[in-house]
């Protein structure tokens, strides 16, 4: 398994440093091989999102379903899976394109990790440090491993270090426009649920904490594959939105409320 994980990321390296070659930039080099990467996932990852909004479409229909046949499981399974075969949905098919895109995706994240990208950048983002790393060397810290107490402590030390924005500027908007992404993406879900509505925030938050500590090309390979990531999710929400519509509407309305006694 090792080798073939290996295999794995030498291709990837092989091709970034054939863009590179081409190019001379590694900032274009990891956008074009990020791109390659999508189009090569296109498949599943489409087929992924193409189920999960179909899923999320059909939810009040399935609720329905479920208050219809509260009391006949036979038959609720029966009128379920009527639903997913009229609508052409797979309830597993959102689960297993994501298991074979992930190793992938780490594979391609493993191979920005070890790259050795020390003294380069691209417009403006240092390719080879974090968010933190960048600060530290507006204010003025040697080592490579800062962290966020030692950044504080710098900027209660030396304040004016901060006004060398060049050194960390586009490290940070790289980050937050990550941060927006995200939360974006978030609202092309739709969900309303309170669990859903908690993450809408939290996982924006989340990701730019993890964010922080990243160098600066990983966070180019996010910001580039979260960008291609949210237009093919428009593209198939508003292509299954038409679909859906077209769809017959199966016990649309609710059930009438049974009197006992009737």
């Amino acid at each position: 398994m090792s080798a073939l994980w290996n295999a794995g990321s030498a291709l990837l390296l092989g091709i970034l440093n054939f863009f590179y070659n081409l190019f001379h930039s590694y900032g274009i080099a990891i956008i074009l091989l990020t791109v390659v990467v999508r189009i090569l996932l296109h498949p599943l990852s489409h087929k992924q999102l193409v189920s999960m909004q179909k899923m999320q479409k059909l939810q009040p229909r399935l609720k329905v379903l479920q208050e219809k046949f509260a009391g006949d499981k036979e038959r609720l399974n029966k009128e379920t899976m009527a639903l997913y075969k009229e609508n052409n949905v797979n309830p597993a098919a959102g689960c297993l394109p994501l298991l074979v895109q992930l190793p992938i995706l780490i594979l391609l994240f493993r191979v920005l990790m070890d790259l050795n990208l020390t003294g380069y950048s691209f417009l403006g983002v240092h390719l080879d440090k974090s968010v933190y790393g960048a600060l530290g060397s507006a204010l003025g810290i040697t080592d490579p491993e800062v962290g966020l107490m030692a950044i504080v402590n710098a900027i209660g030390a030396n304040p004016g270090g901060l006004s060398q924005v060049g050194l960390y500027l586009g490290n940070v908007l790289l980050m937050a426009f990550i941060g927006y992404i995200t939360w974006f993406q978030q609202q092309l879900t739709g969900a309303s649920n309170p669990q859903m509505a908690f993450m809408n925030w939290f996982m924006p938050l989340f990701l730019v904490f993890i964010c922080l500590s990243l160098p600066g090309g990983v966070l180019l390979y996010w910001a580039v594959s979260s960008l291609i990531g949210v237009a093919q999710q428009w593209w198939v929400h508003r292509r299954t939105d038409i679909e859906m519509q077209e769809k017959p509407a199966l016990f649309k309305e609710k059930p009438p409320v049974k009197v006992k006694g009737e």
